[in-house]
């Protein structure tokens, strides 16, 4: 049967019928002297608020996109603010609220008052079942084929999704905290290294393999790693998640994507305590907004405030990761694992995340209004991003190779999550998983190693080589990283470390 423009515009008819008629019966129900006023007051600018993001970055508002309101910092809100923004609240929002609180209502009291109401949600309830019965077929494939709908109702997407993370938080907060890999230790080999180690671990922000130079992007946006000796770029791994509240706890976890959820990551163990416990010490160093909980029992230290004048301006860009690598090297007397949590490529101002003698790609978009930019700046900026992502861990792997003679060191580079630069009409990432576009999970994975540490480690890089497309995921992170330190535990799966088949014998 061939679908019409006038039976889809039937079909929008009806499903915005239907939606008006759900929200009107569930309005009646909750009419009330002390009720009705502030519910409308509190959904006009909450609506106003999820309507603006919705339609500027193209995203849903679910769980997930609620975490990530609800564990954000001062500095990401400041970066999604605009006049424009304010303006719009001020009309969609603030007005009408103020409207309904200037508004003289007659309430209807007792019994009276309560049969109205209860009329009206029975009037609504049944004009709605009218309406979808009228039109079941064209309906009921519409929801089956495009769950997302219920995504982008405002705001019963906004309220369901706060009430679904509430939930998250309240059964987090019951269950007792959890060990993991309680029998984790050095093998004994660990004795035969006659040079302290460094691993650093690199968890980039935003970044997607689509954009790296050294993994097929058209553009030369990685100089100075293709020119790196040594250096293994992976460029089939997918993230865990589309967003750095899911995808930095799950990579850390032995949970796998499958098998994550955030409450019981939040009571449980990760890689970050199990190296820590098996006599390596354990370091992050931040200039985000935080490690999401695994780094919450090792040492950790946020730099995005400092003011060094060499890195910071009006906010710190990566190199501050590198200050004090320098000092730790010459000064390195124990087996350490260090992890860099880079601001990396996050948006919307990506011409912020760079200083200004990177701007290499031009024009660049320089508003936190990504549609009003066009497509060619918005690519320019975070092209930008990448290579001075690439700058940085050249910098990094040139520092650590100058102190080889002293510390046998690796770097492993891995992105958080993706990023969509308007591909379908979507901007910056979070999209629900089963929806997001590769380009949100497609993530770059690079790994350096300094020739005593893949001798102590028994590696062979020309294998490595040769596994450069093999299928990765994050969950591969937490294995790999036992493997490759050598550490024996019964929570260590071989199956999902990336390094074993390219390890020699002891």
């Amino acid at each position: 049967m061939e679908i019409t423009s006038e039976d889809n515009r039937v079909l929008a008819f009806a499903f915005v019928s239907m939606l008006v008629c759900a929200f009107n019966a569930i309005l009646a129900l909750l009419v009330g002297r002390r009720t009705l006023k502030p519910i409308l007051m509190f959904i006009f600018p909450v609506s106003a608020g999820a309507a603006w993001f919705m339609s500027k970055y193209g995203i849903v508002i679910d769980n997930g996109m609620f975490r990530n309101l609800a564990e954000t910092d001062l500095k990401e809100v400041r970066d999604l603010l605009s006049l424009k923004f304010f303006w719009y609240m001020l009309l969609c929002g603030v007005v009408p609220a103020v409207v309904i609180w200037k508004l003289p209502i007659r309430y209807r009291a007792g019994l009276m008052g309560f049969t109205v109401s209860l009329l009206v949600a029975l009037a609504s309830g049944l004009l709605m079942v009218v309406v979808a019965l009228s039109n079941y077929q064209g309906l009921a494939s519409l929801l089956r084929n495009h769950h997302e709908l219920r995504l982008l109702v405002v705001p019963s997407n906004v309220i369901g999704a706060g009430l679904s993370y509430l939930n998250e938080q309240s059964v987090s907060s019951r269950q007792p905290f959890m060990q993991i890999a309680v029998d984790a230790h050095k093998v004994a080999a660990w004795r035969d290294h006659a040079l302290p180690s460094l691993t650093v671990l690199v968890i980039g922000e935003s970044a997607r393999a689509d954009n790296f130079g050294v993994l097929g992007y058209s553009r030369d946006t990685t100089p100075n790693l293709a020119q790196e000796e040594g250096v293994l770029a992976f460029g089939n791994v997918h993230s865990c998640g589309t967003e750095t509240a899911v995808s930095v706890p799950c990579m850390f976890s032995d949970l796998g994507r499958r098998g994550y959820s955030a409450s019981r990551a939040q009571n449980e163990e990760g890689l970050l305590d199990v190296l820590q416990r098996a006599g390596f010490r354990v370091l992050w160093l931040d200039n985000q907004s935080g490690c999401k909980g695994t780094c919450a029992r090792v040492g950790y230290r946020n730099l995005s405030q400092s003011t060094d004048p060499d890195n910071c301006d009006s906010e710190c860009h990566d190199g501050i990761l590198l200050r004090d690598l320098p000092d730790l090297l010459d000064h390195l007397t124990e087996h350490t694992v260090l992890v860099l949590h880079q601001m990396g490529s996050h948006g919307p101002d990506y011409y912020k995340r760079y200083p200004e003698g990177f701007e290499h790609f031009k024009p660049v978009c320089s508003s936190n209004a990504l549609d009003e930019c066009s497509r060619e700046s918005i690519i320019n900026g975070y092209d930008n991003t990448i290579r001075y992502t690439d700058h940085l861990l050249a910098s990094l792997i040139d520092t650590l190779r100058s102190r080889q003679r002293q510390v046998d060191s690796a770097m492993i580079y891995l992105s958080d999550h993706g990023e969509s630069l308007g591909e379908y009409n979507l901007y910056l990432h979070g999209a629900p998983y089963m929806l997001a576009p590769d380009q949100q999970k497609h993530v770059p994975l690079i790994v350096w190693f300094s020739e005593g540490y893949k001798q102590a480690s028994h590696l062979d890089s020309a294998c490595l080589r040769l596994r450069q497309g093999n299928a990765y995921t994050q969950d591969n992170l937490f294995h790999s990283m036992l493997g490759l330190l050598d550490i024996s535990t019964s929570a260590y799966n071989p199956a999902l470390d990336l390094f074993a088949g390219c390890r020699g014998p002891a």
